[in-house]
């Protein structure tokens, strides 16, 4: 690119936007409905809504409500949903079988949201922390995740969720191989259309505190199966850039079609790195804690609301995020189209 040479008083920069319709037509950014991931939690319980309290706004929704969202997704031009799970606690046990049962909850839920809404796509989680009882993302052995023998069963709750209907699965456990190992089940069970969305670089945070309440996984277990939220052997250390290129690389190199970053504003860097290094369609995931706080600082007056929304999430499409998977979906699309 030729650098820029002008000098002021011939250039006025401040003249490519003193007027809104300039603006827009100089705006390097462009951000739509087209652009949001719509994260959605669901529950296995009666009410249609159950607030979730460390989530203003944001509330778990019965397989009803789900496919009611779905049809609002449509309406709003949101091109996919993603679902997470909150099941009956008496539905969890150490080994997350739950995750395996056809007629479970994502399963419902995939199915009702896809008659309700065909178009819209569906993404669903591929990991075990919903539906074990020490709330850990893989099986735990003597107090620590085993990698292999958690892959298996993530390649049946893959090919479980996809028969209901996904589009789209997404391993968010990061356990190693498990994307190749999810691809080779799914050629094998007929299903090679599938897409593999991969949490490529999902880093140990403490962006995520609501989410586990809003899923029902932050306070269970004891002992050596506790789960504190220290998730540090499986899941990236937030000090690391290079090593995210390297998981990225793996994952690609196993057949993933699409990869997401988590968190996501604190990891723009690593959003531009993965797009620029690899060029295949990225996403951010702009995750509850983002969420809370955008709204816990317009609650108290300190933020515009509907500003913050956009501007984070154009934050994204700057950095060269394809989409952004958020809770905020509705709200921006909605500002979006208006």
């Amino acid at each position: 690119m030729t650098t820029y040479s002008g000098r002021y008083p011939a250039s006025r920069p401040r003249r490519l936007r003193q007027n809104n319709w300039i603006r827009s037509l100089t705006r390097e950014t462009q951000l739509g409905p087209g652009d949001l991931i719509w994260a959605l939690v669901v529950h296995d319980g009666a009410e249609d809504e159950v607030p979730v309290s460390a989530m203003p706004g944001t509330a778990r929704l019965s397989v009803r409500a789900a496919a009611g969202a779905a049809k609002r997704a449509a309406t709003l031009g949101i091109p996919a949903i993603a679902i997470f799970p909150h099941i009956d606690t008496r539905k969890k046990n150490a080994h997350g079988k739950e995750a395996l049962n056809p007629d479970g909850l994502v399963c419902q839920a995939v199915r009702a949201m896809k008659d309700a809404a065909p178009d819209v796509g569906i993404m669903v989680d591929v990991a075990l922390d919903p539906f074990t009882d020490h709330g850990h993302d893989g099986l735990l052995e003597n107090g620590a995740i085993v990698n292999d023998e958690t892959v298996k069963v993530l390649v049946e709750q893959a090919i479980v969720q996809t028969r209901a209907g996904a589009d789209i699965v997404a391993p968010s456990d990061m356990m190693d191989g498990r994307v190749g190992a999810i691809r080779a089940g799914l050629d094998a069970a007929g299903h090679q259309d599938t897409l593999i969305m991969s949490y490529a670089a999902k880093y140990a945070s403490a962006f995520y505190g609501p989410y586990r309440e809003a899923i029902g996984s932050g306070k269970l277990g004891s002992g050596a199966n506790a789960n504190p939220g220290d998730k540090r052997t499986y899941q990236m250390d937030y000090a690391n850039t290079d090593e995210a290129l390297r998981e990225v690389a793996l994952d690609i190199a196993e057949g993933a079609d699409l990869l997401l970053v988590k968190p996501g504003m604190p990891y723009l860097d690593i959003v531009a790195r993965v797009k620029a290094e690899f060029g295949l369609p990225t996403y951010a995931f702009q995750v509850s804690g983002e969420y809370a706080m955008i709204k816990a600082a317009s609650a108290n007056g300190w933020l515009d609301e509907e500003r913050a929304i956009i501007e984070s999430l154009s934050a994204f499409k700057r950095a060269g995020a394809d989409g952004v998977v958020t809770y905020f979906a509705p709200k921006a699309a909605a500002l979006l189209g208006a």
